[in-house]
């Protein structure tokens, strides 16, 4: 070991440093050592970036992906919205279909004017002209636009609907309520309403009926709906039934053999309420049908026929 660094220090001292090249040699020696320490530096540094910006360009790709699924999922949804936004228009305009045909069968039905009930016209709208904004152009109707604009027919019709449906129930109701129809399920006008001679006395007397003579135990009919106000016997009617109806309407049944309904009970247009007879002051198996308007006896003709 002794040895060995002799000779080193011996070499060594025999490097001339002043000689011209002796120094270029050593200068450039030390660029070379310098210049390769750079480059050995900028290598690391360049690796070093290379690896950060593929991070980076993974990152970057791992959040684009992200947002595509999210992209797709947000379409998706969309397109079930706008299916359903789709279906539900599609309902609608099957039921406004099918309200326009019920409103102007029920309109032809019931013989009403359709000026009122016009369901093959939209309904009238109107109103004065507004000036639109300046840079304002025509626009769009947005499909939430088109459910308003179909949910407002759908509920005009309905309103029309029901207008014509309290129409149509009053009508009823009133025809209901005013007699019309034969009294008895079978039998002949054997008496008119007016003057007449009395059967009983031969001297001129008012009917103030109708009467229906026919077999013993016919049933007697309700010419209307109404309520029974009086079943029993009275004076010269015999067995008497009293029904009251709307309008100032009251009809009488006079002569029965029996009474099938009580005071009080609600009959119906064609009830049974009682069976032909012969009770009171009556020549024969028969039926005194009497019509009231107001408390004064009316021709019953005119309600007979109906």
């Amino acid at each position: 070991m002794g040895i060995n660094s002799t000779r080193l220090t011996r070499r060594l001292a025999r490097v001339d440093l002043s000689r011209p090249r002796t120094a270029a040699l050593l200068a450039g020696t030390s660029l070379i050592l310098v210049a390769a320490a750079f480059l050995a530096g900028t290598v690391v540094g360049w690796n070093e970036a290379e690896k950060s910006s593929i991070g980076r360009l993974e990152e970057l790709s791992a959040g684009l992906a992200e947002q595509r699924e999210t992209i797709a999922e947000a379409r998706r949804m969309a397109d079930e919205q706008v299916s359903a936004l789709a279906a539900r228009v599609g309902q609608m305009h099957a039921r406004l279909i099918r309200l326009d045909a019920l409103g102007k069968r029920l309109t032809e039905v019931a013989n009403l004017d359709r000026g009122e009930f016009d369901f093959d016209a939209a309904p009238a709208i109107g109103g004065p002209e507004v000036e639109a904004f300046v840079g304002e152009g025509p626009t769009v109707p947005t499909l939430d636009d088109l459910l308003a604009s179909l949910d407002a027919t759908i509920g005009d019709r309905s309103r029309q609907l029901a207008a014509l449906e309290t129409l149509i129930l009053s009508r009823e109701l009133a025809r209901q309520l005013v007699p019309g129809g034969r009294p008895v399920e079978s039998g002949y006008i054997s008496s008119f309403f007016g003057q007449r001679a009395d059967p009983f006395t031969g001297e001129s007397a008012f009917h103030a009926g109708l009467d229906f003579a026919g077999a013993p135990g016919t049933r007697v009919l309700a010419v209307a709906d109404g309520v029974v106000s009086y079943a029993g016997r009275d004076k010269g009617y015999g067995k008497l039934i009293e029904i009251t109806h709307g309008g100032g309407y009251v009809t009488r049944y006079a002569h029965n053999a029996s009474v099938l309904v009580q005071p009080g009970q609600t009959v119906r247009r064609g009830d049974a309420i009682a069976l032909m007879g012969s009770t009171g002051r009556s020549t024969g198996p028969h039926v005194h049908f009497e019509v009231l308007r107001d408390g004064r006896p009316v021709n019953p003709m005119s309600f007979v026929g109906r």
